[in-house]
Formats: structure tokens, sequence, C-alpha cells
């Protein structure tokens, strides 16, 4: 099984805190079960380098295992922030061997 990111983008004039979008939150993190390495953490202030899309901003991230890309994806449709005007970019983690010299 593999390890990836989900990087949660929200719509750049997005308040946090609505109840019924914590909850929406909360309900699609428990359907994911066991795929949840990392639930994350929110983002409330950050910045950008390059180009990240200027109509969004970063909003957290998760850690989520799956057998393959397709089926992390499957799993990212469920993410609240869809319905809001937000985004998620999947991106499989790759380990690097740095005790190589």
């Amino acid at each position: 099984m593999a390890a990836f990111l989900f990087s949660y983008r929200v719509p750049n004039d997005y308040t946090p805190g609505d109840p019924a979008v914590t909850s929406a939150w909360t309900r699609w993190f428990e359907s994911m079960g066991s795929h949840v390495v990392d639930a994350g953490n929110p983002v409330f202030e950050s910045s950008t380098i390059g180009d990240c899309g200027t109509d969004t901003t970063l909003a957290g991230y998760s850690l989520v295992n799956a057998d393959d890309l397709n089926s992390a994806l499957a799993l990212a449709k469920g993410c609240p922030g869809l319905a809001h005007g937000g985004g998620i970019e999947v991106g499989v983690l790759t380990i690097v061997n740095r005790s190589a010299s």
C-alpha cells in the first residue's frame, strides 16, 4: 500500500469554522477509516512561491494510504471542501533513501 499527501485548497474568501462544514470534514475522515495515516491539520496562514493558483489558498493536509493513485483519488472525491469551491491535490509520496552516499 502506498502513502499519499492530500493537499487541500479553498477559495481565497473562505471563512473556516462553520459547524456544518466541520461536521462534514469529521464524517469524511471517519468514512475513510484506516486509510487515514495522519488526519493532518488545518492551515490558517500561508504564503506561496511559484504558480499555486491565484483564486485558492492552502487549507491543510492529510496523509492517506491507498493501493494506488486511482484509489486515493476515489477517497479524495468525498472531500467536503469540493462542495465549497475548493480543491484537493493528491500526490504519491516517495521514500527517498537519505542514508545512501
